[in-house]
């Protein structure tokens, strides 16, 4: 455990320099996700004030009422709120620009995945953050899922021999807005970008190729900005381990997150319980049984809750940061690559 700074071990005593319980969180962006991680936030015990602002100061004004939480007109008077830890819940093309004036005014920053759109910036984002010594956290919620956490124990312990295969799947219910997709990065970069981040967490091991593919299945507008709505990845790991990732933005049965690590002593599943969007057609099956997920927010809630819960702990200087701007970079060069195989219909190796 890192040892708190002067600061950071007032707050853990019960009370910081201004006299306050608890800690002080800014948050940009209040779309869908940032508003939910507005009410998280306000809901955790270590968080006694949330301060939201958003590039549409009216609807901030309006999260900010109906939550019961602060508002500030823009971002610097954001920043200027005596914050104790920064969220940014942006849009993809503004995170590079707000973890940067994050790391300026000296404050703890947690970022939604991406760091930015393109490789290049996702580069110059971390060299900035590594020159500095402001922690940065971004947002990969898998890691704190408590399925994944024990399918890495289970590799890490050995107890399931050597890996040989891996599938990791990310279904969508149903698709974003069609405003979204221009600013999303793509397919790889913006939804299985996760799978490639928990492939990584769960297994220690690094990507060394990919062949990926892709189809526009469903509405048009995809393919209207050079995205795909369906779209599969072979990877190969650093130890011949061989993984299939696929996702789509139209899976009906609903919001169907899993991955299965099949090794030569054991088998495990991640996500396989009682709302797996998935029916047998066995005879006399009835397993799942449960009423599916819908969405990311609902299949995550708690992973979500324990995510954020460790960013307080990494704005307090009690704990080091769980998911480095690093780790975002080599997750996004994964993407990127799959996103070349698509293009080029060819394997694509990565460089070390």
């Amino acid at each position: 455990m890192l040892e708190p700074s002067t600061d950071c071990a007032r707050r853990l005593t019960g009370y910081d320099e201004r006299g306050r319980q608890g800690m002080r969180i800014g948050l940009v962006g209040v779309g869908r996700i940032g508003a939910f991680h507005a009410a998280t936030l306000k809901g955790l015990p270590a968080v006694d004030q949330v301060v939201v602002a958003d590039a549409d100061p009216g609807r901030a004004e309006v999260v900010a009422k109906d939550l019961g939480v602060e508002f500030a007109a823009d971002v610097p008077a954001l920043l200027a709120s005596g914050l104790d830890g920064f969220v940014i819940a942006a849009a993809t093309s503004a995170h590079a620009e707000l973890i940067a004036a994050g790391v300026a005014a000296g404050i703890p920053t947690f970022c939604e995945k991406p760091v930015a759109l393109d490789l290049a910036e996702t580069q110059r984002v971390v060299e900035l953050v590594e020159a500095s010594d402001v922690p940065v956290h971004i947002g990969f919620q898998r890691r704190f899922d408590a399925g994944y956490q024990a399918a890495r124990a289970k590799v890490g312990s050995g107890e399931l021999g050597f890996i040989h295969h891996i599938r990791a799947n990310t279904n969508d219910a149903f698709p974003p807005h069609r405003e979204y997709i221009p600013q999303s990065g793509g397919f790889f970069r913006d939804c299985t970008v996760h799978d490639f981040d928990i492939i990584r967490y769960v297994t220690g091991r690094e990507v060394v190729s990919v062949y990926a593919t892709g189809a526009n299945r469903g509405e048009a507008f995809f393919g209207e900005y050079g995205d795909v709505d369906a779209a599969a990845a072979l990877l190969t790991l650093d130890d011949n381990t061989f993984v299939a990732v696929s996702g789509t933005r139209y899976n009906g049965a609903g919001h169907d997150v899993r991955m299965e690590l099949l090794g030569s002593l054991g088998s495990v599943a991640v996500g396989l319980d009682e709302h797996t969007a998935l029916r047998s057609a066995e005879p006399g099956v009835t397993f799942p049984d449960g009423k599916p997920h819908l969405t990311f927010m609902d299949r995550f809630q708690p992973a979500y809750v324990a995510e954020l819960t460790a960013f307080t702990e990494v704005a307090a200087g009690t704990r080091e940061v769980p998911c480095t701007v690093r780790d975002a970079l080599a997750a996004f060069r994964i993407a990127d690559a799959c996103e070349q195989s698509r293009h080029e219909n060819r394997v694509v190796t990565l460089n070390p």
